[in-house]
């Protein structure tokens, strides 16, 4: 199967997950006492009909290094998507990046309005750890108690809601010094890459893998986090919103910190080229077990939406 095919399958055993954790599968006569109707659409806007999956594939491809199924990596990948979506939901709000467009079509404020999607957001974030406690996500309980702390600590203050704030105040903030490439990469690497190196680590604490082998996910997982990055700042910079989904040319004229800003297209590029060779370093210990991998980090880096 090419890495395409991958992409697309994980890409439909998490949008069936997710359908089922929100809901979307239930009849509304039976779900309606439970959760109102506005959120329940909320919900399903938020999660439902769009997106790469590119989290969950790397949950569920580092999982499989180790011999596990799709099946038994999935509540793991729906969950931490659960977790992505609700970043997006309240990212695009008008207090934070004021975002009307998401995967072509209206932002969850823009849809219904601002509170709902404040609470679509929430409701999505205990979503998922709900699914990551429960026993169907790993017959271990120390697993599933390694795998709920690794979520908060990459989701939170130490991780992307960190960078978040960062983010926001190098924006906002009159008393803001320029940032410095290294503050620039640091920021980021809470922002985006905190998630997107928990999905990796996430399939080595599945596969109960040794340290060397955790060890190995983890740097994998902080060169396609920068890689990723980088290659969303250049279609930012050089996309268009057809092609991309969301409205381009934003972190300019929003003063955003970015390598582009700071280094120029070609340097950038060049970060983005050794942040792909530094990925694919990252899974020498694995041989071809990590080919998949290896597609996915190339994937990254020639990207075009």
């Amino acid at each position: 199967m090419t890495f395409a095919q991958r992409l697309d399958r994980i890409a439909g055993l998490t949008e069936a997950r997710l359908a089922t954790l929100v809901g979307a599968n239930s009849q509304r006569s039976e779900d309606a006492g439970r959760v109102p109707t506005r959120l329940f659409e909320a919900l399903r806007h938020a999660t439902l009909g769009g997106g790469k999956r590119f989290r969950p594939f790397l949950v569920v491809e580092s999982a499989a290094l180790f011999g596990l199924s799709e099946a038994a990596a999935l509540d793991t990948a729906a969950a931490l998507e659960c977790v992505h979506c609700y970043s997006l939901v309240h990212d695009d709000l008008p207090a934070m990046d004021n975002d009307t467009l998401r995967r072509g079509q209206p932002t969850v404020w823009k849809a219904f309005d601002e509170w709902t999607a404040i609470l679509a957001g929430d409701a999505l974030l205990t979503v998922a750890f709900e699914t990551l406690s429960a026993p169907a996500t790993h017959p271990n309980a120390e697993v599933r108690l390694a795998l709920i702390a690794g979520l908060a600590r990459a989701a939170g203050k130490d991780g992307m809601v960190g960078g978040q704030a960062l983010d926001l105040e190098a924006e906002r903030s009159a008393e803001a010094q320029a940032p410095t490439v290294r503050e620039i990469l640091h920021l980021q690497s809470l922002k985006t890459g905190a998630l997107i190196r928990f999905a990796c680590e996430a399939g080595a604490m599945l596969g109960e893998a040794s340290p060397e082998e955790r060890a190995a996910l983890v740097r994998y997982g902080d060169a396609i986090g920068r890689a990723f990055q980088i290659a969303d700042d250049l279609l930012d910079a050089e996309g268009c919103a057809e092609t991309v989904g969301k409205a381009v040319s934003k972190d300019a004229a929003a003063g955003k910190a970015t390598l582009v800003g700071l280094l120029g297209i070609a340097d950038a590029r060049a970060a983005l080229a050794q942040a792909e060779q530094d990925a694919v370093a990252a899974l020498a210990p694995f041989g071809a077990r990590g080919d998949m991998l290896i597609e996915a980090a190339r994937f990254v880096s020639r990207r075009e939406h």
